[in-house]
């Protein structure tokens, strides 16, 4: 499982470092790939069989339309991690969750992926998550 948030920095070359206590679980590759709400996900290979499998038995069903996982498989990468802990975030991915070269983002564990987001928009999700926890009063 994957749990807590990370600040960390995406260089001129577009890599970003894993945190150490999630290394063990991506290497040597992982999956990265279109998140919900406009983050990039990063998928252990058996995350990303799970989803890949999902998928087409929802296309088999009608559950799920074949443009979305065009969209899905298209734009999903596999990459190394590298001997600092670091991963490449493909262009088209960062351009998707507005993430900038030489820019801060946050790491974060969503149990059973990780994400890789655009500080302020992780922060308006979080918050409106806590707020959906914390209920009305």
């Amino acid at each position: 499982m994957f749990v807590g948030a990370h600040e960390r920095q995406l260089d001129p070359k577009g890599r970003v470092a894993l945190p150490a206590a999630f290394r063990p679980r991506l290497e040597p590759t992982c999956y990265l790939a279109l998140g919900r709400d406009k983050c990039v996900d990063v998928l252990t290979v058996d995350a990303f069989l799970s989803v890949a499998n999902d998928a087409m038995e929802k296309v088999r069903r009608g559950e799920m339309d074949r443009k979305e996982q065009r969209a899905l498989s298209s734009n999903m990468v596999e990459v190394s991690v590298d001997a600092q802990g670091r991963i490449n975030v493909d262009e088209k991915l960062r351009a998707y969750a507005g993430l900038e070269l030489n820019s801060r983002v946050i790491v974060s564990g969503s149990f059973d992926r990780v994400e890789i987001w655009d500080p302020q928009r992780h922060q308006r999700i979080s918050d409106s998550g806590v707020q959906e926890l914390a209920g009305n009063e």
